[in-house]
């Protein structure tokens, strides 16, 4: 190693970076500051870089101007009391004078000694930042085999022997060397011996806490997290903090219900009658069992003496499905109470070791957290690791060391902490709170634990994990480990331990006593978004009726001027956008509305009502087929943008539209939890494609369709799906309208007594709305009627694409104005319906084929044999209005038309509904196309072929004579 190699590596340990080119040296920062660069740095001392310092060195030995300023100060400041004399007789002169009169370069070897152990002291010290997680003593089991990760990592010193490692020797053990600016083991010493080094590494990160952070990118973050956990004397609590988290443990030992009964405060005899098999439900509805119900209730905090309300949610047993749902309702809590920091509302979310790894919407839940329109100002994440899935061990069930890797993706530090250690997990679980309050961004805390009994109360878990049981029946349970180290100590005595005890014994006895007394269960009890206001004190709608969704012709005109202007002067829109605003502005005029129109005037007269409207989705604000364009960007500026839509009144409630991730699982998981928070707003969700809310079943199936059932729980959450066949593919065709009309709770064979409000009691008892709008009026008035309905119902709106454009798509003034109302059924009212009696066939549809049908039959001049009516609802069946159509036409055949094929679409579900009605007394016949594996054909002249082939029978009169059915 030359002196200059030697000198190089002083500089490095000042903090000097060595970089690729001589020029970006301009823009380091010395003695410990923020190192920014912008091209990539070499390996350190490699042949450039060690000329550059020798270059640099010399010309500063020669004229110290010039050097950048950076390179002057460094070399005055490690020459303090040294005058060089410029007139030496060589350079290697120099070169020996400067290092000598540091004590470098008495010898050679003695000066590479120095420089070298302090650099193997500063990697020591990395090292066990960066890696020491891996030693630390986490599982209280002592298995280590039973993580994947049961490596210890060599370049780590658990003994002396291993200081070779870095080239240290044991008699350096108590050499005192300096520290460096990146660890605060010191306190407020500078410098310590190695000795005292390792001691402090190794019971900061080697004991019962394992800090993941060195990945976060952020200098700042890592010192801060840092300084918490290396902190001389940092994790002390006083007796009076340790007897309270003793009483705490004894609280917490009844285990999976202690969330409920300790953290939410649920009254135990509540929750001790939810066991009673004997207990008569008054809720209408399947409920759910007792771990999957949610609670909401406010409690005073201690600490404070401030009201706290905490809202536990209720989630099925997909194990991290909740995870957006909670995200979403966090957002909506957050926005309505003006949270815009998070300062007022956070979130806690709790999930299991397995599912943590194993399940997707944890990763697309992590990448919602830092978006604009879904961050919730940072979350906090407790893993509850026992280990084990229900029979399947981290070896099977992962693939990654540690179950909590996937939170690395969002630089959210990970803190591994031993359960068994109590003071640790408070210690952990305290600077994890204070983290989200401070950076505004995710952590994540592991408790590494074990699941004493198995999976439920019927479970052998010996059966599969027979050694680990073996080890967990040895196990002290750690409320007697804590419980005796504070007797040990003097913190507690026997007595006061075992009175705790029993005081929490009688506790629960008298609420056991008190729930046989509870011969009812309301599962409206356990409700986690409570409405006050918007129902009666039954929790039943304040009325059963919904007013006409109409609104004034000047609301219209004025909507539609505003949504054909850019409201923000000086701002530079696109020259097809002006031709798109100019053709809107030119609807209003005429009194006309399309799709985009319609819609902008029902969102539109929300928010002068005071209705919050949020639109969500891939690619909603301009619309996936650029119909919306309610986002307008500055061709000049870059990331100005417009939203005319809240520029309508003065006075309005804000609208929200937001470009989603590509997500759906996740993001309508976050929209539906939005929906929760409040019954007056509007909360849409659209897919690009009908066809992708397939990755969102889960939530669709586990929280839209069954969640009023399960938890007594409305929402009126809102899904856009885009739908139609039109030769684009399987994967672009078919929101798969079956699948909904499948899960609709409706009776397909009892026939419905009508009532004068029948059509609002049908939508009240069902269990959510499927509608397939073919006209624009009707999609503004289904979604008025979304908010004016005395409850809420989630809205499944099957959305056209090429009608977003059709020339016969549009509708007038008259269908919107006051006094007018959504048509669950749109009749015949062309010359058919003047002359019932001689039609010869009435065709039933629904969605775009009707433009299909009405063309073919004007081109048969058919237009006196064949009616055509439409059913805008389909769910729940409109039996009322559909029986009096069937009546109209007695001697006419009744056809189904679908452009769906046979297996898919309505046909399943419309078909007996009908033979319902007409008492099985006439057959409704299918038209469409045959059943098929894949939804749609991608092929453009197979899809033109199977509409002509369906058209023709549609209106061949002849098509069923002698037919059965």
């Amino acid at each position: 190693m030359s002196h200059l190699k030697l000198f190089a590596a002083m500089v490095k340990w000042h903090g000097i970076k060595i970089l690729r080119k001589p020029d970006i040296a301009r823009r380091v920062f010395l003695h410990g500051q923020r190192y920014v660069s912008s091209g990539n740095s070499e390996p350190f001392l490699n042949g450039s870089n060690s000329n550059y310092v020798e270059e640099m060195y010399y010309a500063w030995l020669e004229n110290p101007q010039s050097v950048h300023k950076s390179w002057d100060l460094f070399f005055r400041n490690a020459n303090a009391g040294q005058t060089y004399d410029p007139h030496l007789p060589d350079q290697l002169e120099r070169k020996a004078s400067f290092l000598q009169s540091h004590g470098l370069a008495q010898t050679p070897g003695k000066a590479e000694k120095l420089v070298e152990d302090h650099l193997a002291v500063q990697s020591l010290i990395r090292a066990y930042q960066i890696r020491g997680h891996h030693v630390a003593q986490l599982d209280p089991l002592g298995i280590l085999d039973a993580d994947l990760d049961s490596f210890v990592p060599s370049d780590l010193i658990t003994t002396i022997d291993k200081l070779g490692f870095y080239g240290l020797h044991e008699s350096d053990l108590d050499k005192v060397f300096q520290l460096p600016t990146t660890t605060f083991i010191g306190g407020n010493e500078n410098s310590l011996s190695l000795r005292e080094i390792i001691k402090r590494l190794e019971n900061t990160y080697c004991q019962h806490i394992g800090l993941e952070f060195m990945f976060i990118n952020d200098v700042e973050q890592c010192q801060w997290i840092r300084q918490k956990f290396e902190t001389p004397g940092v994790m002390k609590f006083t007796n009076e903090e340790k007897r309270t988290l003793l009483a705490r443990l004894v609280r917490s030992m009844r285990g999976r219900l202690n969330v409920l009964a300790n953290v939410i405060r649920k009254e135990l005899e509540q929750i001790f009658c939810q066991f009673d098999p004997k207990l008569e439900a008054a809720d209408e509805g399947s409920g759910d069992v007792k771990y999957h119900l949610g609670m909401y209730h406010e409690r005073i905090n201690r600490a404070t003496n401030k009201k706290i309300t905490l809202s536990l949610m209720a989630n099925p047993s997909h194990l991290e499905a909740v995870d957006p749902v909670v995200q979403g309702k966090t957002k909506a809590e957050q926005f309505y109470r003006g949270d815009t920091a998070g300062k007022k509302v956070m979130s806690i979310l709790l999930h299991g070791d397995a599912a943590f790894a194993g399940q997707g919407v944890v990763y697309e839940t992590f990448h919602l957290s830092d978006l604009p329109s879904y961050t919730t100002n940072g979350t906090i994440h407790v893993v509850v690791n026992n280990q084990i899935g229900f029979t399947t061990d981290p070896r099977m069930a992962r693939s990654s060391p540690y179950p909590t890797d996937v939170a690395r993706v969002v630089n959210a530090p990970i803190f591994h902490v031993n359960a068994d250690d109590p003071e640790a997990v408070m210690y952990v679980c305290s600077v994890a709170a204070e983290w989200r309050n401070t950076f505004n961004k995710d952590v994540v805390v592991d408790l590494v634990c074990y699941r004493r009994r198995g999976h439920n109360e019927m479970d052998e878990p010996m059966f599969t994990q027979p050694l680990m049981y073996k080890q967990i029946h040895k196990q002290v349970p750690v409320l007697k480990k804590y419980a005796d180290k504070l007797i040990a100590d003097g913190t507690v005595t026997l007595q006061e331990f075992e009175e705790e005890i029993a005081k929490y014994d009688r506790i629960c006895e008298e609420a056991y006593t008190r729930s046989k007394d509870n011969k009812i269960l309301h599962i409206k009890h356990w409700l986690d978004s409570p409405w006050p206001g918007f129902f009666n004190m039954d929790g039943e709608p304040k009325s059963m009726s919904c007013p006409p969704t109409g609104i004034s012709e000047d609301l219209l005109t004025h909507i539609g001027n505003v949504a054909s202007s850019v409201p923000v002067k000086d701002f530079k829109i696109h020259a097809g956008l002006s031709r798109i605003l100019r053709a809107r502005l030119e609807m209003t005029k005429n009194r006309v509305v399309d799709w985009a129109l319609a819609e902008y005037m029902a969102f539109g007269s929300f928010l002068k009502e005071g209705i919050h409207v949020r639109l969500s989705g891939q690619d909603v604000e301009r619309g996936t087929f650029s119909h919306r364009h309610h986002v307008l960007h500055d061709q000049e500026v870059d990331k100005r943008t417009c939203v005319p839509m809240n520029h309508l009144w003065e006075q309005q409630a804000p609208y929200t539209v937001c470009n989603s991730s590509l997500s759906e699982y996740g993001v309508l998981g976050f929209e539906l939890g939005f929906a929760m928070a409040s019954p007056n707003a509007l909360v849409c969700w659209e897919a690009q494609f009908g066809d992708f809310h397939n990755t969102a079943q889960c939530i669709i199936d586990q929280f839209i369709s069954s969640g009023q059932a399960k938890w007594v729980r409305h929402n009126g959450i809102v899904l856009l799906l885009p739908h139609g066949m039109e030769g684009m593919g399987p994967e672009h065709s078919s929101a798969r309208p079956e699948r909904f009309l499948q899960m609709s709770n409706d009776d397909s064979d009892a026939y419905p007594e009508f009532s004068e409000q029948f059509d609002v009691s049908q939508l009240y008892e069902c269990n959510w709305i499927v509608v397939n709008c073919s006209t624009p009026a009707n999609y503004f008035h289904v979604l008025r009627r979304q908010i004016l309905l005395p409850f809420r119902k989630p809205l499944i709106i099957l959305t056209p694409k090429s009608l977003l454009r059709h020339p016969e798509a549009k509708s007038s003034f008259d269908e919107m104005v006051s006094g007018t109302t959504f048509q669950r059924v749109i009749p015949e009212n062309g010359l058919a319906a003047q002359a019932p009696h001689e039609v010869k066939r009435v065709i039933f549809c629904t969605g775009k084929v009707y433009y299909d049908l009405v063309k073919e039959r004007k081109n048969q001049d058919l237009e006196k044999q064949v009616a055509i009516s439409r059913l805008e609802q389909i769910s729940p069946f409109p039996f009322d209005l559909l029986k009096e159509e069937l009546e109209k036409y007695p001697g006419a055949d009744l056809v189904w038309c679908q452009e769906e094929h046979k297996n898919s679409g309505y046909y399943d579900y419309v078909k007996p509904r009908f033979r319902t009605i007409v008492n099985h007394t006439r057959p409704i016949w299918y038209v469409g196309r045959e059943p098929a594996a894949a939804a749609a054909t991608g092929n453009k002249n197979t899809h033109l072929v199977s509409l002509r082939r369906f058209l023709d029978t549609a209106f061949n009169l002849e098509a069923f004579e002698g037919k059965t059915f």
